[in-house]
């Protein structure tokens, strides 16, 4: 039977009211937040009747079909403002159809993708009779061909905050969604050949969904395994269970340790690096990886801040990769994977390299951009990722919302309303571009899609974080020892 894409709109407002959250502050936002929510309304997806998720991109040029899916890790933002807007029958409803979508995994080159990874993204197809069907893709229409290891664990932390926002512990405890976390766990928990605590992925198996030299151990990965883990606590203290549950603890413990030592940077451990001895063995050596001093980029010893400091992009066996990556990083404060004081020392850095990291559009995704002939090796000469655009160095608006939860962490929200004010300025005069070119982010990207609806959300989630810092902790983003109420602090 013949099908086509499923193009049906909204016909009432996801949400009940227009929410514009003015204050002194912001006192000319409402006109940017009612366009935001214009676009939101807009891009719904339905399924039977029901709302169950949100379009990539309304761009009617997009060159790609697939922004009109709706994709796991688009949707997390837009998923987080419906839980504090009250539409958190939306976030249940696609939680559990995310979950009834794993039976149309599909080999890819013959091989079978493993049980647990959650699609990529899916669409509802209209069929000649009327019908609606939905299509799922777990990575076999992505470019390069690559399942994604994200989108499981965006789901574990969605389901998380919906849970622990809403009480809806009788959700958590269904069959089909106890099956589908033990799943995930256990998917990332199982035996590898390696001796590290941190999740080995290939390239383009996460946000950075292109060849970036991120293979091994990324930070972004490891930040979203950590939040992912702390998930186990859904599980029900079955026998069949409690197993899974005290190897998530473990595991979380001994990566997060091994995370706040080994990634971390500060002039201090650069200082260790450049002076490091090579070629030792023995479990006393220093340089546990026997990283070579020569492959210390030029840029980084000037560049680093003399009292601030960052988690590094990725560590193996010989490697440092020195970029600093946003988004593992903001996760890493959010989650509370990094010490009260890396947190601090991470959020003087965004201060004190702004032009850099934050420039006329939060926030850049990888600092520095890589060029030349490191760009043709690392990137495979792709021509979408030049340096300065796109996941090379481009600035993407989405960021804003884990900017802002960072620097509210951390105590720093003349940060997070700093970068605020930035975001506000340009991005509905700009038709919400999904990322921004050049070196402080000054252009629109040039292949960027138009009305990108996480551009959208972002803004309009960093928005309600600002005005109610307690918003992260009730949507268990935040730890313990990381204080939501030191948000208010000012530096």
């Amino acid at each position: 039977m013949n099908e086509r894409p499923h193009t049906s709109r909204a016909t009432e407002p996801l949400h009940a009211s227009r929410h514009c959250f003015a204050s002194p502050r912001f006192a000319d936002e409402s006109a940017v937040l009612a366009d935001a929510y214009r676009l939101l309304d807009d891009a719904v997806i339905r399924y039977e009747g029901r709302p169950v998720g949100t379009m990539a991109s309304l761009d009617p040029r997009a060159p790609a079909d697939n922004y009109r899916d709706c994709f796991v890790r688009d949707f997390v933002s837009s998923a987080f403002l419906m839980l504090l807007e009250g539409r958190s029958d939306v976030v249940r409803e696609f939680l559990a159809m995310i979950l009834r979508m794993r039976g149309q995994q599909e080999e890819l080159e013959g091989q079978q993708i493993a049980p647990g990874v959650l699609p990529a993204s899916f669409r509802v197809i209209t069929l000649d009779d009327g019908s609606e069907q939905l299509s799922a893709d777990f990575g076999d229409r992505a470019i390069g061909r690559v399942a994604p290891v994200d989108s499981m664990m965006w789901w574990a932390v969605l389901l998380r905050a919906y849970v622990h926002f809403t009480g809806d512990t009788a959700f958590a405890h269904t069959p089909e969604v106890q099956r589908g976390l033990r799943m995930i766990l256990s998917l990332c928990l199982q035996s590898r050949f390696e001796v590290f605590p941190t999740l080995l992925v290939p390239d383009g198996s996460f946000m950075i969904d292109r060849r970036m030299g991120v293979n091994g151990h990324p930070l972004e990965i490891q930040a979203l395994f950590d939040m992912t883990l702390r998930a186990a606590d859904l599980l029900t203290r079955d026998e069949g269970s409690l197993w899974l549950i005290d190897l998530a603890a473990r595991r979380r413990e001994v990566m997060r340790d091994y995370v706040r030592r080994y990634y971390w940077l500060d002039l201090d451990v650069l200082n260790e690096v450049h002076r490091y001895s090579t070629e030792k063995f023995g479990h006393d050596v220093d340089n546990v990886f026997n990283i070579y001093p020569e492959s210390i980029p030029d840029w980084v010893p000037d560049w680093l801040p003399d009292d601030g400091g960052y988690f590094v992009g990725n560590l193996g066996p010989g490697r440092i990769d020195f970029r600093f990556f946003s988004q593992g990083n903001f996760l890493t404060t959010l989650s509370g994977m990094s010490t009260p004081e890396q947190a601090a020392m991470q959020m003087q850095t965004v201060a004190d390299r702004w032009d850099d990291l934050i420039g006329q559009m939060p926030a850049k995704l990888v600092y520095p951009a890589v060029q030349g002939v490191e760009w043709r090796l690392m990137t495979g000469s792709d021509p979408k990722n030049v340096a300065w655009s796109y996941h090379n160095g481009g600035n993407w608006p989405v960021l804003i919302w884990p900017m802002v939860a960072a620097s509210l962490v951390a105590g720093r929200q003349d940060l997070g309303e700093r970068a605020y004010r930035v975001a506000e300025r340009r991005l509905m005069k700009d038709n919400w571009p999904e990322y921004y070119d050049g070196r402080h982010g000054r252009l629109i990207g040039r292949r960027a899609n138009l009305d990108q609806v996480w551009s959208a959300t972002g803004l309009l989630l960093a928005r309600h974080l600002l005005e109610s810092p307690d918003s992260l902790a009730r949507l268990g983003l935040s730890e313990d020892d990381h204080k939501a109420s030191a948000a208010g602090s000012e530096d």
